[in-house]
């Protein structure tokens, strides 16, 4: 394995631990997360107040995670499947029940100095409406 792909995993890792502290230390200050059907945010905190928000509406876990890297270690990849729960009603989605959910899922990567420079992350929104909303 190499460095890079040991980045992402251990980045998806702490996501699974909820060690929200360890997760944000494996991102560079200046970390671009751009979020799916979102805006691109800025900057370590930026990160941290969307992790206290998606803590706050969705309990997750992943699953079934394959991570591939450039021959660089400066690009990665990440697919897996998100298995959660939706904890309280995120602005105007459906309202949340307690629905579970089960989702495909990548994530792009920039790696720079050993950290985590970008993020950006796609599923299929409308599909996990469906799922939530019992379609």
């Amino acid at each position: 394995m190499t460095p890079t792909e040991a980045l992402i995993r251990d980045y998806y890792a702490a996501f699974d631990r909820g060690d929200r502290e360890a997760m944000l230390a494996l991102l560079a200050e200046d970390v671009v997360h751009d979020v799916n059907q979102g805006p691109r945010e800025t900057g370590r905190e930026a990160f941290r107040r969307f992790l206290a928000h998606m803590d706050y509406s969705y309990r997750e876990r992943i699953r079934d995670l394959v991570v591939m890297a450039d021959a660089t270690g400066r690009r990665a990849a990440a697919e897996f499947t998100v298995e959660g729960e939706y904890l309280a009603t995120d602005a105007a989605l459906p309202p949340a029940r307690g629905q579970r959910y089960s989702l495909p899922a990548g994530a792009f990567f920039e790696v720079r100095q050993g950290r985590i420079a970008r993020v950006t992350t796609y599923y299929n929104l409308q599909e996990w409406i469906r799922q939530v909303s019992g379609g």
